[in-house]
């Protein structure tokens, strides 16, 4: 009896120890792959509680934990209000995280908890989200028949999609049929995600036309001085041809995870990866690349709050998507590749603003040809990819496949966010939600649906 009872205190010792070893090293030497759910956690629920105005714990039982890993519902959240900043822990206890609320530049991850370097931005104007008066694009009325053909397709639940949260259909410049999800409306702003890197393009598009870029530009950053790096071209970046490496899986930590949340100054990442291909031969996607793209554009400012102040100033007031607020990484850099939000209509004032090939009440914002770049795919994609951070193909297969106009190209980003453009038929389709990828959605199957409604019937 008494070996028998010093096994078991021997045991229990060693569970003890065992123990207490876990956590220690949870507490102080956490794994990056925590500390990745924790800080996509802690982003995710800042910005839709502070920019979307929605619940924090509906965020993260919705957004965070639902589509995700079986993981991911293990971590808690506390929100301070008054502080604006998010805190996320597995089991309420480890790898924490952190996100921080600056106004008009949205939400910050902040991986190193560095409160003071990320508060120290300058104060910017909040945008507001109420547009003005008058009929759409110009205002927030809209004239929609509810029992229209169009109507009844969007909120078909198979045509649009599990997790659908807003449709907008805009047609001969006016939208002709909206709907939105449980616990949205017009009013509440949406992540685009990666159609973020067509918005953040045409920022430097408008740089273009002031004769301050240019696609042939070279040299494009200082860290690239004197290597082979120093002769890639802006329209190689442009082009996702750059050859630079970059993992753009997401399933662990990787180089998006880890740019996105583990680095406070996302672009040092992208900025010193090695070139592996030479450019124009290998199509390589990248939220990297569009990282690299937001500081070489910012770069072209003298200080930091002119570079703040242009997107809005050059891009969205003009088009009056006065809900866009665009985010930065902790050191000020515009996160160009993931994260703009936006109300639905005002992401669909942009995509009318493409297909008005850069122009907007006559006024060309664009350059003659830029929207044309942002249609004309790339060899090295095979001609899913454009030369200016767009899509001739949607999620799971090309235009022809689904019978859809050929000149149809797309915005497009994670979990089901889609823009659909059609020049030929003056369509602009916007569908945002939260759909992952492993449901299979195709928006594709509702955009024909709609042009079958809206076009006449060729005899």
């Amino acid at each position: 009896m008494r070996v028998a009872l010093r096994v078991v205190q021997g045991v229990a010792v060693l569970l003890l120890l065992a123990v207490i070893g876990c956590v220690a090293w949870l507490s102080f030497f956490p794994p990056d792959l925590l500390r990745v759910g924790d800080g996509y956690a802690a982003k995710i629920v800042c910005s839709n509680v502070f920019i979307a105005g929605r619940d924090a714990q509906a965020v993260l039982a919705e957004d965070v934990q639902a589509p995700g890993n079986p993981a991911l519902k293990l971590i808690r959240i506390s929100v301070d209000r008054d502080a604006g900043l998010v805190t996320a822990r597995i089991l309420g206890l480890f790898a924490p995280n952190y996100a921080l609320y600056r106004g008009a530049l949205g939400c910050v991850s902040l991986p190193d908890g560095n409160l003071a370097a990320a508060g120290s931005m300058p104060a910017m104007e909040q945008p507001g989200t109420v547009d003005g008066d008058g009929l759409w694009p110009d205002g927030r009325e809209i004239d929609v028949d509810g029992q229209g053909p169009v109507s009844g397709l969007i909120t078909d639940k198979a045509l649009a999609g599990p997790g659908m949260r807003a449709i907008i259909v805009v047609k001969d410049g006016r939208v002709i049929a909206e709907t939105y999800g449980d616990g949205f409306d017009a009013a509440k702003p949406l992540i685009g995600w990666s159609m973020t890197k067509t918005v953040n393009a045409a920022i430097i598009g408008r740089l273009m036309l002031a004769g301050r870029m240019s696609f042939d530009d070279r040299d494009l950053l200082p860290q690239w001085h004197g290597d082979q790096r120093s002769s890639l071209r802006l329209s190689d970046l442009l082009a996702m041809e750059s050859g630079l490496a970059f993992n753009e899986d997401y399933g662990a930590v990787t180089d998006v995870t880890r740019m996105l949340f583990l680095d406070p100054d996302m672009a040092v990442l992208p900025e010193n990866a090695s070139q592996r291909e030479p450019a124009g031969t290998r199509f390589y996607y990248s939220t990297g690349t569009a990282m690299l793209l937001s500081r070489i554009w910012m770069n072209r400012f003298s200080n930091q709050n002119e570079a703040f102040a242009y997107p809005r100033e050059a891009l969205f007031s003009p088009l009056g998507m006065s809900s866009a607020v665009l985010e930065a990484d902790e050191s000020g850099t515009f996160v160009g590749g993931s994260y703009l939000y936006a109300t639905g209509r005002d992401w669909a004032r942009f995509g009318q603003f493409l297909l008005q090939d850069g122009v907007w009440h006559g006024q060309r914002l664009l350059p003659e040809g830029f929207v044309g770049a942002m249609r004309t795919g790339t060899a090295a994609s095979n001609g899913a990819y454009t030369q200016v951070q767009a899509w001739l193909s949607g999620p799971g297969g090309s235009s022809s496949q689904f019978g859809l106009p050929e000149d149809t190209f797309w915005m497009l980003g994670h979990d089901g966010q889609s823009m659909a453009i059609v020049p030929s038929a003056n369509l602009v389709v916007v569908r945002l939600g939260l759909t992952p990828g492993i449901l299979g959605y195709r928006p594709q199957i509702l955009l024909k649906k709609i042009l079958e409604a809206v076009m006449p019937i060729k005899s």
